[in-house]
């Protein structure tokens, strides 16, 4: 009896073990929303096929450099002439009856270029596949952010329009008490009242927004877009304070971005592309070689081999290779030209955002001060007019200040946060 007492307890033991050690709610970080969003089908997928297409692209281009071998098999019949039955109609061929089969192998001969240029080109677009994927990876990264942030805010400002509704519920009841024992007048009862009408109409505002919220964020990886997501509310965290960050020119974070790589792959393969044409105005050199049978009987003994050696040396085309060739140089420098207004726009972004990140970070302590300022102020309110003192005006008046503090914060915070996103993404991280 006393051992199935001990094991029923130690069952218990186990269990209660293992309830407590799970988590009460899986609640989602922003990491999390990011990997979701990129596990989804987005513009994040689309680059990485284009990275997947532009590999085949360059295993293309290396093939080119290779052999290439072929088998060919062919009988050709040609109908004798009717005077002449020994004799074939068409003069072009060889005999009535004629057997072909011969394994060929070609190679190519790079005298002009042509194809350590689609080569080179290959390898641009690789490049460029692999910087816009780099790109689509942080612009998704970046929208999930702004939409986490977001909903984060708009939860906080319809807790804050409740807690405000709340408190302009209590002083109307307060003040119809009042009024009903004669200590205070029927106007105090109609701002009261007007006070809880408009944030009635707040709160519905407030909690529509964050359903459009929770829908913009949710989209981002599932069509079950009204299901609530269950957040972490890092607005109940401490703000972390801006990160200390070289200006001087020579290391500008800003010269990271992913948009340069793209530039320079758009660059390369443009260069790539002027030689590929130009090329055409080069001699092309390529080998040949045959063996098997060619006759005008299927007889294994009548096989052999050949061997063609051929130049194709080009001698006029009206300047179409050079105006084609020219024509990829200089979009390549319009690409040159792309970069350095990029480089200037980029380093304005990195400032700017630099600057918004120290100044807004100095603007939540200043918002935290004014939440406590109001929260005084509508406490000595309510305690004059509790004492005749005060007007029912100024404990309105309070009450929409302490409302417009506590939104001022949270959208400080916000801000802050979006900032730092928007640093990081300036700075080319």
């Amino acid at each position: 009896m006393l051992r199935k007492v001990f094991r029923v307890a130690a069952i218990w033991s186990v269990t209660a073990v293992y309830v407590l050690a799970q988590p009460a709610t899986n609640l989602l970080t922003l990491d999390d929303c990011i990997r979701l969003a990129q596990s989804a089908p987005s513009a994040v997928s689309l680059a990485r096929q284009q990275t997947a297409i532009t590999r085949y692209g360059l295993s293309q281009a290396r093939a080119g450099f290779l052999p290439q071998a072929h088998l060919t098999n062919t009988y050709a019949y040609n109908s004798p002439q009717i005077d002449h039955p020994e004799t074939f109609s068409f003069v072009a061929l060889n005999g009535i009856r004629e057997y072909t089969s011969l394994f060929t192998i070609g190679q190519e001969l790079d005298t002009s270029g042509k194809l350590r240029a689609t080569l080179a080109r290959a390898r641009a677009d690789q490049q460029a596949a692999a910087a816009n994927l780099g790109l689509a990876q942080r612009d998704l990264k970046r929208a999930v952010t702004a939409a986490y942030y977001h909903l984060l805010l708009a939860r906080r400002l319809v807790q804050v329009a409740r807690d405000a509704l709340a408190d302009a519920q209590s002083f109307e009841g307060r003040a119809k008490l009042l009024a009903q024992n004669g200590e205070a007048a029927q106007a105090d009862v109609v701002k009261a009242s007007s006070q809880v009408a408009v944030l009635e109409q707040a709160v519905k505002a407030a909690e529509l927004e964050t359903q459009v919220a929770n829908h913009d964020l949710a989209s981002f990886w599932t069509t079950a877009v009204t299901d609530p997501l269950p957040l972490v509310d890092v607005f109940e965290q401490t703000a972390p304070s801006p990160d200390t960050v070289s200006q001087t020119q020579a290391n500008a974070p800003f010269m990271r971005r992913l948009e340069f790589n793209f530039l320079e792959a758009q660059r390369r393969g443009f260069l790539a592309d002027s030689r590929r044409a130009r090329a055409d105005l080069f001699p092309q050199a390529s080998l040949v070689f045959e063996y098997g049978l060619d006759a005008l009987q299927a007889r294994i003994r009548d096989r052999g081999y050949a061997a063609f050696v051929n130049l194709n040396v080009p001698v006029f085309d009206w300047f179409k290779s050079l105006s084609a060739s020219r024509q990829f140089q200089q979009e390549a420098q319009q690409v040159t030209t792309n970069r350095q207004i990029a480089e200037r726009t980029f380093s304005r972004e990195y400032q700017n955002a630099l600057a918004g990140v120290k100044m807004i970070y100095a603007q939540i302590s200043l918002t935290q001060s004014q939440v406590s300022l109001s929260e005084e102020n509508l406490r000595l309110s309510r305690l004059r007019y509790e004492g005749g003192e005060g007007s029912a005006l100024d404990v309105v008046a309070a009450q929409n200040q302490l409302a417009q503090a506590r939104t001022s914060y949270y959208s400080t915070v916000a801000n802050y946060l979006n900032a730092r996103a928007d640093l990081e993404v300036a700075s080319g991280q």
